[in-house]
């Protein structure tokens, strides 16, 4: 255990120091001020080691928590990091973008602030990468067999990493300019700077793994043809098709998916040339959608220098503390407060949005927007709350629908489910024989850590498929609840 009465002599939840607004918002580096020791010290000494830890079933990873906030408490950086490592390929990320449904099942968040495990956990990797002590662990031997794994998220990624360390050839396919996936173009660097990215991807070509970016499989090599040079297949693409909002005026000039707009952005903050680029800069932007992709672009918008940022949600505002329908320990719907959301602007509940309005040349002008009523169960505008509101330039963050399907079905071809997925059964095997799917294509739009826990998963069974046998663990099956966002 760790300071035996830490949770009854630090009873307040300390959290690192954002940057204030002002400052921040004249660059793209991450929000938080650097980690003061002594408290990140005292916030793991909170951990009470409970006989059950509940935390472990919050996080579908199954982070060994309560052994790695110990080892923190006691300054033993070298062993938490190899604690944590043991369940989490990346805690680099999933310490800064994991919503983290671990602190909503800690059992001292019953009657007291839960322990700050994202912070304690992102401290710990932060300390091993500059100390060094992440390493490449390269296999003993190699198995001769070979493995395709389209996709470099972070499913795509850990099912690569583990595949490499148990001997196997891999190659991750990735078809834009640089690896990645919704890591690198997806999220800003305000959440998180891509150096964490290229250090880690360091780690795992110096331990064999093989990347190509800017090959489109589906395009520039089928996936036929990758069937048949590859013993395995992991597809690991994503959920990545957006939800439409097919209305009126759908295709005036400035009216965007997030995604169109968060990637130029990150091309942009990482020096690329863009022959023309989505900027907010001087503009009415208006996100519709309440989740962390409308966050993302709120963000965004900020440091491009709007005129003003709306940001709307079609149901209702959710409540600060935890409803009865959503006890402990599971994980609740709250109103938060992101860093976006502190920089300025304006959250609108209850909207729904009736009318894109444009102008003479054929540009939006304005949203026309409604209260949000529930009929029968759906979502309708009310009659007669129509209003309208100024937009120059509207992104849509609505989530996303399902993976990309067209190639995979006329090229490999693979099922999908009654909810637009790639089918799979409880190994991870789609109805092709050696084609296994992992994170969001097979599961639908979730989590990081969920896609990180799929990989790892998805690894195991794909190592079971080569050689008989595996001694990869395999944290969660596909059939395991899902995390919406």
């Amino acid at each position: 255990m760790a300071d035996p009465k830490g949770f009854l002599t630090t009873t307040e939840r300390e959290l690192p120091k954002r940057r204030p607004v002002p400052v921040r918002l004249m660059d793209w580096k991450e929000v938080y001020e650097q980690g003061d020791p002594s408290q990140l010290r005292r916030q793991a000494g909170r951990c009470m080691d409970c006989g059950v830890a509940f935390c472990h079933q919050g996080c579908p990873l199954g982070n060994l928590i309560p052994e790695w906030n110990d080892l923190m408490w006691r300054g033993e950086g070298r062993q938490a990091i190899e604690r944590l490592h043991a369940t989490n390929n990346f805690p680099e990320f999933t310490g800064r973008l994991c919503p983290a449904p671990c602190e909503s099942s800690c059992v001292l968040g019953i009657n007291q602030p839960p322990v700050t495990i994202k912070q304690v956990e992102v401290s710990i990797i932060d300390q091993a990468f500059s100390s060094g002590w992440v390493e490449p662990h390269p296999p003993q031997r190699l198995t001769g067999r070979t493995v395709a794994v389209v996709g470099s998220g972070p499913a795509g990624l850990a099912a690569a990493q583990q595949l490499t360390r148990a001997g196997h050839t891999v190659r991750v396919y990735e078809r834009d300019d640089r690896i990645g996936g919704l890591l690198r173009y997806g999220i800003p660097d305000f959440k998180m700077e891509k150096h964490h990215i290229d250090a880690r991807i360091a780690q795992m070509r110096s331990e064999g793994t093989r990347f190509q970016a800017g090959t489109e499989i589906g395009r520039d090599l089928s996936w036929s043809a990758l069937r048949a040079r590859f013993d395995a297949i992991v597809v690991a693409t994503g959920a990545t098709v957006p939800r439409e909002l097919p209305i009126p005026g759908r295709d005036l000039d400035g009216v965007h998916f997030a995604m169109e707009y968060l990637v130029q952005g990150n091309h942009a903050v990482a020096g690329d040339d863009l022959a023309e680029q989505i900027t907010a800069e001087g503009k009415h932007v208006i996100v519709i959608g309440g989740g962390d992709t409308g966050a993302d672009c709120i963000g965004t918008a900020h440091r491009q220098q709007a005129l003003s940022v709306t940001n709307l949600a079609i149901g209702e505002q959710p409540p600060e503390d935890r409803p009865e329908h959503q006890p402990w320990p599971t994980f609740p719907t709250l109103f938060e407060v992101s860093s976006a959301h502190e920089e300025g602007g304006q959250r609108q509940y209850l909207a729904s949005t009736v009318e894109f309005l444009g102008n003479d040349v054929g540009e939006v002008r304005a949203l026309r927007v409604a209260e949000t009523e529930f009929v029968d169960g759906r979502r309708v505008p009310r009659a007669g709350t129509e209003r309208e509101i100024p937009a120059d330039l509207v992104l849509i963050a609505m989530g996303f629908t399902g993976p990309e399907r067209d190639a995979l079905d006329a090229q490999l071809p693979v099922a999908f489910d009654e909810r637009g997925n790639v089918a799979r059964d409880r190994d991870y095997q789609t109805g092709e024989p050696g084609v296994f799917v992992a994170g969001d294509a097979g599961r639908g739009q979730s989590l990081i850590v969920w896609a990180i826990a799929e990989g790892r998963a998805a690894a195991a069974a794909v190592d079971r498929y080569l050689q008989g046998s595996t001694s990869l663990p395999a944290p969660i099956r596909p059939t395991d609840r899902a995390i919406s966002i």
